[in-house]
């Protein structure tokens, strides 16, 4: 197979993934940047790329974001993201959207590489191993990261239910007239 033929074998399968998961980095509005980009270096380095390009693809993303949109930039696109994606499903009325608003809201609390340790494997489908390899350490590593990343989850979600609580219900019309 030629190189661009092999290039363009890899972008076809991996494009929607290394997408996907900019967007849960960086927002839609960047997400094409850092794909542009990961593809760039994928091009430059073919030579580099493994048989299952995947986990080496993802990594690239990682840095490429980690180089081009440092915490400010990449932390307003992430947190608008998610308090869109927030308000989408608060404004649906199907059963479980409500669960679903709670944990993209306690997801919104963590910090970014706990957002990206638990949506590695929960949003983009990789194996521990794979994911181990995208964030750069060992798969033992992964997992007690991962526990911890789950932990401040579970934490964030508690909050996230005791603001829901506090907040307050709104009246009816029907109240507001007598």
């Amino acid at each position: 197979m030629t190189e661009a033929g092999r290039f363009t074998a890899i972008y076809g399968e991996h494009h929607p993934t290394v997408y996907a998961y900019a967007v849960s980095r960086v927002g839609r509005q960047l997400a094409d940047d850092v794909v542009g980009d990961t593809f760039l270096v994928a091009w430059r380095k073919l030579d580099a790329v493994p048989a299952v390009p995947l986990p080496w693809l993802l990594a690239v993303a990682r840095n490429v974001v980690r180089e081009r949109y440092r915490d400010e930039v990449r932390q307003a696109a992430l947190a608008a993201e998610l308090a869109a994606w927030v308000q989408e499903e608060t404004d649906d009325v199907a059963e479980g959207v409500a669960e679903r608003a709670a944990v993209l809201a306690a997801l919104a609390r963590l910090g970014d590489d706990d957002r990206e340790l638990l949506t590695l494997m929960a949003w983009h489908d990789l194996s521990a191993r794979d994911a181990a390899r995208v964030v750069g350490c060992s798969t033992a590593t992964f997992f007690v990261r991962l526990h911890r990343a789950r932990r401040r989850l579970r934490e964030a979600m508690t909050a996230a239910e005791q603001d829901a609580r506090r907040a307050p219900i709104p009246l009816s019309s029907e109240e507001y007239s007598t």
